[in-house]
């Protein structure tokens, strides 16, 4: 790939004149007009394109961001910019006090979201969430109620697919009708779980996902694509992006240009140069092909399917709850707890249980598996299969390599 003005720098220096500087020419990055990087810029309004019809939508927008929690973060700023376009100019005092609504499960990015964008964590109203982690339809009307009776105006709800921890898929039907009935804009962080979508077999969980007004999908997650590699995902096709974001900068985004300047995405996000994040998806999607995509999706679902069989099979393993995606959550219950449920101290003592065994795994160097505690949960392990490398055998060998090490406890 042949970055702009690295040729002519090298054709300037004489074969036999060594350079004054062996770095590479140094650019500000991608992304800001179509004339410094005019591949790239196509390539990333081709990939997005292929994501929004895989959501659902013939047409819209989009942009690649730093992450999902910057994704999540720009969808908030545009539903309060469509609601509210003067505050663009004129900042807080525009607005009344807003509400937005997600679940007690949903990613920490919504609550950082909103204290960054100045609407203050008080206003992110936590909506219940069912034994399997899933918002409830009937709270979230319940809290939008509340809030408009409290004085404040509803402007957002934030659907989770895919969990953190227990991997839940939010009811976007449901939710999407709530929305539609009180004039809400409707985010789906599917950082995590978007990636489904590319599966025939698994793409349901998704239901409802087309009647969002945005989407954050992180392809560098379930699908291994290089960090970072994360989109947002817009049904709007007025512009909104440009319109929410734009500065309009004359020395850059000048509207007098020989090509469209529609092309020129830089007005569009936060930043202004930014890296060529499309190209990786871009190129596992060429080596790979959609077919070869899908099957990472359906061979991550079947080693964690079988995973939790295995487990079963084990004494001492117990499952947190059975999984609808690749979060595998259970418990490891050492020989000296066995038996001993009905302990007044059975909780505590198997809390301790998973932060033992994690230490003793990192200074073996054996293995590194995320724990955590959950509402009433004692600490459990949280086994997310999504590594296209791994095999039944690493499965196996998790499961060993615990018994080993909890042997003793």
């Amino acid at each position: 790939m042949r970055w702009p003005g690295a040729l002519s720098q090298r054709a300037s220096t004489p074969a036999s004149e060594p350079s004054q500087d062996p770095r590479p020419p140094r650019h500000k990055g991608f992304g800001y007009t179509y004339e410094i990087a005019p591949v790239f810029v196509l390539m990333e309004e081709e990939v997005l394109k292929k994501l929004r019809a895989l959501v659902g939508w013939s047409s819209g927008d989009g942009v690649f961001c730093p992450g999902g929690s910057i994704s999540n973060m720009y969808a908030l700023n545009l539903a309060r910019y469509q609601r509210y376009p003067d505050c663009k100019q004129r900042g807080l005092r525009a607005l009344p006090p807003l509400a937005l609504f997600t679940s007690k499960e949903c990613h920490y990015s919504i609550k950082k979201g909103a204290a960054f964008l100045g609407l203050g964590t008080d206003s992110v109203r936590m909506v219940k969430a069912d034994e399997r982690g899933k918002m409830i339809p009937e709270d979230l009307e319940r809290q939008i109620s509340l809030a408009k009776a409290e004085g404040a105006v509803p402007f957002l709800v934030s659907a989770t697919s895919g969990t953190t921890v227990l991997g839940a898929f939010d009811p976007l039907e449901a939710i999407a009708d709530v929305c539609q009935h009180h004039g809400l804009w409707l985010h789906v962080d599917a950082a995590w779980g978007g990636s489904v979508l590319l599966s025939q077999t698994h793409r349901h969980l998704l239901a409802g996902i087309q009647r969002a007004d945005s989407v954050a999908w992180n392809p560098h997650k379930l699908l291994s694509a290089g960090l970072q590699c994360s989109a947002l995902l817009l049904r709007d096709t007025s512009n909104l992006l440009k319109r929410c974001h734009g500065s309009q900068a004359s020395y850059l985004f000048q509207q007098d240009k020989f090509y469209d300047v529609a092309l020129d995405t830089g007005d569009k996000v936060v930043q202004c140069g930014r890296r060529v994040d499309c190209l990786k998806l871009w190129l596992m999607w060429k080596a790979q092909g959609g077919q070869g995509l899908e099957r990472r999706v359906d061979q991550a679902f079947a080693l964690a399917r079988y995973l939790v069989e295995e487990l079963k099979k084990r004494e001492g393993f117990e499952l947190v709850m059975e999984p609808e995606f690749v979060n595998v959550c259970f418990w490891f219950v050492p020989p000296s707890l066995r038996g001993k449920k009905e302990s007044p101290d059975y909780s505590e003592r198997l809390s301790k249980v998973a932060p033992i065994l994690k230490e003793r795994m990192v200074r073996k160097g054996s293995m590194m598996i995320g724990y955590q505690p959950h509402g009433p949960l004692s600490n459990f392990f949280r086994m997310v299969v999504a590594n296209p490398a791994l095999t039944r055998a690493d499965m196996d060998f998790l499961l060993n390599e615990l018994e080993w090490l909890g042997q003793d406890l």
